[in-house]
């Protein structure tokens, strides 16, 4: 019987593998600077988020399915996910993989509760006040950084786990709120959304871009503080991913106001492999999103 397990485990991790390299250049690319054993964990946390995502934002919309039945989607692919840390076990490949890592690096609904109600917002919540865009973001992906960070220091010596944490949470923050500014235009036409309190896209400011880039600099600023101090085996990776938003932030800073809202930002492929390989040969980056 432990055979068949083993053999299902392999199947659903490298069907989580899968879902990475299909849907994102820019964090498929980071993950394989991670060491072996913590990137199929940081790929099965993927997978699952990414899943979710699909539920709320793409494939569920386009097969016909309204938002009440994205929403009871949503909830039992919650259940299924607590069910899976509890029991060892899911029918859902990507949920059971998910669970794997889960189990393996101890976090649990404490960190899974927050994301899936995040989630939940976005069938309903069409704009935000500060409070709510806080929640959101924490639980979309802050947690994710936690999650990504417990696989990190699985099985090694950390000093400070809380300022490793402050900066995963940094990060990851940082990191949707650089994919809000980017997308500006695409959430509010194509998704009704608004993420950013107190910002209209219709009059959207020179003056308001530059304190949201000033905000996310801030966190990136804390998140590179911390590299240093990750363990060897994702450091690289999480050096990368830095940069790679860094420079998504100096981009968007040198592009007008009244441009972002038409077109989309993005890192041209023979930067993004620069990049790489300087991440590659442990060059550490620093914030310097005003530059």
């Amino acid at each position: 019987m432990s055979g068949r397990l083993a053999l299902y485990d392999r199947v659903a991790e490298e069907t989580a593998s899968i879902v990475i390299r299909r849907y994102s250049t820019s964090f498929g690319l980071a993950s394989r600077l991670l060491g072996p054993g913590v990137r199929q964990h940081v790929e099965n946390i993927y997978a699952l988020v990414r899943v979710a995502d699909e539920i709320v934002d793409g494939g569920a919309e386009e097969a016909g399915v309204d938002t009440i039945g994205a929403g009871r989607a949503l909830n039992e692919l919650e259940r299924e996910t607590e069910n899976a840390m509890d029991t060892g076990f899911s029918s859902n490949l990507v949920v059971h993989a998910f669970a794997l890592t889960a189990r393996e690096t101890s976090f649990g609904a404490e960190l899974t509760a927050p994301f899936f109600e995040s989630m939940r917002m976005d069938l309903s919540a069409k704009q935000h006040d500060q409070a709510s865009f806080e929640r959101y973001v924490y639980g979309s992906a802050e947690v994710v950084g936690l999650m990504c960070l417990r696989a990190f220091v699985l099985g090694e010596n950390v000093d400070d786990l809380r300022r490793l944490e402050t900066g995963a949470r940094a990060l990851g923050a940082a990191f949707q709120k650089v994919n809000f500014l980017r997308d500006l235009a695409a959430d509010f036409e194509t998704l009704g959304r608004s993420y950013f309190p107190d910002v209209n896209v219709e009059t959207f400011t020179e003056e308001e871009k530059v304190r949201l880039l000033d905000d996310i600099d801030a966190d990136l600023a804390v998140s590179a503080a911390v590299l240093p101090e990750l363990p060897s085996s994702s450091r690289r990776a999480v050096a990368l991913a830095q940069s790679l938003f860094a420079e998504l932030s100096r981009r968007l800073r040198k592009t007008p106001a009244d441009q972002l809202v038409r077109s989309r930002v993005r890192v041209p492929n023979p930067v993004k492999v620069r990049l790489a390989l300087a991440a590659s040969a442990g060059s550490l980056p620093r914030s310097k999103g005003r530059s």
